[in-house]
């Protein structure tokens, strides 16, 4: 599956010495998947959310027709009797997660995005259970139980009473969906047709931009849409470029290198890199509270993954 996992000889041909460096890779993605945090929050004011995601598709799709068709062209038919499969994966993973992800950044921090970004493992490993009655140890129920707690210390600003008084930020919440909505993506792989990965990328980026055509129309109905100043016309490359095109076949061709559940370890960084950037790009300040719920987060999902069943 290797020669699948590597579109157009891309590494190869353009930086052929990242071909083999999978860590190298890993570390670049989720450094820019933690700098779509930062992205979401500099669009506001600058780019409207439902622009910005369906405008990131159409970047994307592009950009995959250019580096990508050969592949594409030689495999869509098999695509063709998973089309409704396509449809919910696209829509859930790519559209859904995004729309929200950019609505969620009008209202809360980037550091509680990312934060609450970074439970998605767990998500999965909790969605495994509850839906394939996967084998989940003790301790593994543990790192589940801390991660959660993780996302209540963010959603509750570190006061967990707000919480009974209903004091939610409503972008956390809207992160927390679009999390859980990642988390069913990531699932409904499990049934991915059997075509290389960047192919099923490719169809699930096309459904992204048609599911979002109607968001955007609401948006224009509703008043909210305005057109980009030339900052959210750049966040729309960054984003259409990096986050969704080059980070997702960095991340499919070290895969390729070196296996899923090696590979799938990185994505803890994603929850550091973020804040870091935060920090770093925007100046929003760390609190107590981030430093808790990042050590939750973190610390659950390193049990989570750590005392699971090794037959992988």
């Amino acid at each position: 599956m290797r020669s699948g996992s590597s579109p157009t000889g891309l590494f190869s041909s353009l930086l052929p010495w990242l071909h083999n460096q999978a860590y190298v890779l890993l570390v670049f993605t989720t450094l820019i998947w933690g700098a779509n945090a930062v992205a979401a929050r500099l669009a506001v004011g600058e780019v409207s959310p439902m622009m910005l995601t369906f405008s990131r598709w159409i970047v994307c799709c592009l950009a995959l027709g250019l580096c990508a068709r050969r592949q594409i062209a030689l495999h869509w038919r098999s695509l063709l009797p998973s089309w409704r499969f396509i449809t919910v994966m696209g829509t859930l993973g790519f559209t859904g997660f995004n729309a929200l992800f950019y609505a969620a950044a009008h209202h809360t921090t980037a550091i509680n995005i990312a934060i609450i970004q970074g439970t998605i493992p767990v998500l999965v490993l909790l969605g495994s259970l509850l839906f394939f009655r996967t084998r989940v140890g003790g301790l593994q129920l543990v790192g589940v139980a801390l991660t959660l707690a993780g996302i209540v210390v963010v959603a509750s600003r570190g006061h967990p009473a707000l919480l009974s008084e209903l004091g939610f930020n409503i972008g956390d919440v809207w992160m927390i969906v679009a999390s859980m909505l990642y988390a069913a993506y990531a699932l409904g792989l499990r049934r991915r047709p059997d075509v290389p990965a960047v192919v099923f990328f490719a169809a699930s980026a096309a459904v992204a931009c048609l599911v979002s055509v109607p968001l955007l129309v609401a948006e224009i109905a509703m008043g909210d849409f305005f057109v980009p100043t030339p900052t959210g016309w750049a966040l729309v490359l960054f984003v259409g470029l990096l986050p969704s095109f080059v980070s997702q076949i960095t991340f499919i061709h070290a895969v390729g290198l070196i296996g899923p559940a090696r590979a799938g370890v990185f994505l803890n960084l994603v929850p550091i890199f973020g804040p870091l950037l935060a920090v770093l790009v925007l100046g929003e300040a760390l609190s107590l509270y981030h430093a808790v719920a990042l050590a939750l987060v973190l610390g659950g999902i390193y049990i989570a993954e750590t005392t699971g069943p090794r037959g992988r």
